[in-house]
Parts: structure tokens; C-alpha cells; sequence
């Protein structure tokens, strides 16, 4: 819906625009400065880091039934830092052409199942963090992983930190420096 407002905004007025697509960003920032804070969060990854801490007694796992390698949902995961420098990137090319407008996923073209997530997390701390199977909530889709082949041939975009266990590492880094800050308030 938001694209196609506005593509029509563009049509009907001098404006161009990027729409970049994405799913779940993870990680923080390599030095520690900044990563999600979220109170309740929900998503895998970092409920999977409060796990491995102790904030959490478990990780759920919502279904062992899917059309997947291992049974687990499969989901496309992007490094923070990986997606905001596609951002610079999107922004100099719209500054660059003022009469084009962009629509580009960003990704690794590579998910990965929920226990492949799990298992990182537990190499990454070194610890195993509990996991509950539960059933599979309605709507999950077996997997989600975006093509990011346009912003390739598109921007010099040239992700960094592609990989899970650098994404759980700098995840887990900032985990520990929110504790820290948090006791200190």
C-alpha cells in the first residue's frame, strides 16, 4: 500500500523515492554503541541473546512441522549496521538521480531455520539455551527469505556482517552493555 502511494506521489508531483524492503534486523552496532532495547521484544534473536543471559528461562520454538530442512521456520535475518549502509547507499542514488525511484529488497538471499538460530546463539555464548517446542502459530509461512539481487545490480552495496554468528555476537555485546546500563539507572 505504502509503495503505491507513493509511486503515485511521484507521478503526480517532482518527487523520487526509495522503498527498501526487509525483514528481520538484528545485531547492533559492531562497537556496542547502540542495538534494540525493546522491553518484551519478540523477536528471535534477541529473545534467543536474553536467553543465553538469563533475562529469559527459555526460547520458544512455534512449530517443528514445516516444510523445512530441520521442521523450523526459515526466516531472512539482515545486520543492522548491513541495512543502514544500504540506506546511505539508496539515499546518494536518489541524490544522484533525481528522476528515478528505487523498490529493493534487502537481504542475504540466505534464511535460516529457528534452531539454526538457537544453535548459533549457543556457539556464539557457549552455553545451551532452553528450548520449548510449541505448536506452530497460524499463519507462519514454512520460510521468508527476500532476493536481493536488484540492490546488487542496482548500489555498490557490499554487506558486512552477513553472517549469523557476527549478527548474534554483536547482538549479544550490546546485550551485555544494556544490563550494564540498566544497572547503573
Amino acid at each position: 500500500m505504502t509503495e503505491q502511494m507513493l509511486s503515485d506521489t511521484s507521478a503526480a508531483h517532482a518527487l523520487n523515492y526509495c522503498a527498501l524492503r526487509y525483514f528481520n534486523v538484528a545485531g547492533a552496532d559492531p562497537l556496542a554503541r547502540s542495538g534494540q532495547s525493546t522491553a518484551g521484544a519478540t523477536h528471535l534473536i534477541k529473545v534467543a541473546v536474553e536467553a543465553a543471559l538469563g533475562k529469559r528461562s527459555h526460547v520458544s520454538v512455534f512449530g517443528t512441522d514445516y516444510d523445512t530442512p530441520d521442521g523450523t521456520g526459515v526466516r531472512d535475518y539482515i545486520h543492522v549496521s548491513d541495512l543502514a549502509a544500504a540506506h546511505v547507499l539508496a539515499l546518494q542514488a536518489l541524490v544522484e538521480q533525481p528522476d528515478r525511484s528505487l523498490t529493493m529488497n534487502c537481504g542475504y538471499g540466505r534464511g535460516f531455520s529457528v534452531l539454526e538460530v538457537l544453535d548459533a546463539v549457543d556457539r556464539v555464548t557457549n552455553r545451551t539455551i532452553e528450548r520449548k517446542i510449541e505448536g506452530r502459530r497460524a499463519g507462519d509461512p514454512d520460510s521468508l527469505v527476500s532476493d536481493p539481487s536488484r540492490i546488487r545490480e542496482t548500489l555498490p552495496w557490499k554487506p558486512e556482517f552477513a553472517d549469523l554468528d557476527t549478527i548474534i555476537a554483536h547482538a549479544l555485546a550490546w546485550e551485555r552493555k544494556l544490563t550494564e546500563i540498566r544497572e547503573d539507572d
